[in-house]
């Protein structure tokens, strides 16, 4: 781990330049990279550039131009199967491809999204450090502790209810 990172703080994460934490200059050296890598690395760049560029009011309306234009192109080609053809093979090597981005995309913001809440957890005091990675639990004991936490509220909105009722009735004692 780099001197002066957070306890918490993956030790994976680029830490090269000055440090934020301590002002120093990082003197590691940088470890070699397999092509797997930076392959990796390349495709986790591509997809998030292409969901913001894709993900845009722009990109919608370049889909719908396309698919106006083709719909336009019909009568010319007298609705032939080859102009069937064109869409049906476009729009499924769109949507092949899409699945992957969108997927790779999910995960990394889903990823992002536990680690910090595990952080969370493990910064407040009174927190269940148990909790922290719920996402590997299996099926049945997400749903036990699901149960667990539905017990808990019903505990605390009867708890809730006695004490409203018990403010009220010293209120009408008054």
């Amino acid at each position: 781990m780099n001197q002066g990172a957070h306890p918490h703080q993956a030790s994976h994460l680029p830490q090269s330049g000055n440090s934020s934490h301590t002002g120093k200059k990082n003197t590691e050296p940088e470890t070699p990279r397999g092509a797997f890598c930076a392959i990796r690395d390349a495709f986790h760049v591509f997809a998030r550039q292409s969901s913001n560029v894709l993900g845009t009011p722009w990109a919608f309306i370049f889909a719908i131009a396309i698919i106006v234009a083709w719909g336009v192109t019909g009568p010319m080609f007298h609705f032939s199967d080859t102009w069937q053809l064109i869409i049906n093979t476009g729009t499924t090597i769109v949507t092949f491809l899409m699945v992957f981005l969108i997927q790779n995309t999910q995960n990394r913001d889903a990823k992002a999204v536990h680690l910090k809440l595990d952080e969370l957890i493990r910064a407040l005091k009174g927190a269940r450090n148990q909790l922290v990675d719920l996402e590997k639990l299996s099926d049945e004991e997400l749903e036990r502790l699901e149960k667990e936490f539905e017990r808990i509220h019903q505990h605390a909105r009867r708890a809730e209810a006695e004490v409203s009722e018990i403010e009220s009735q010293a209120a009408s004692e008054r």
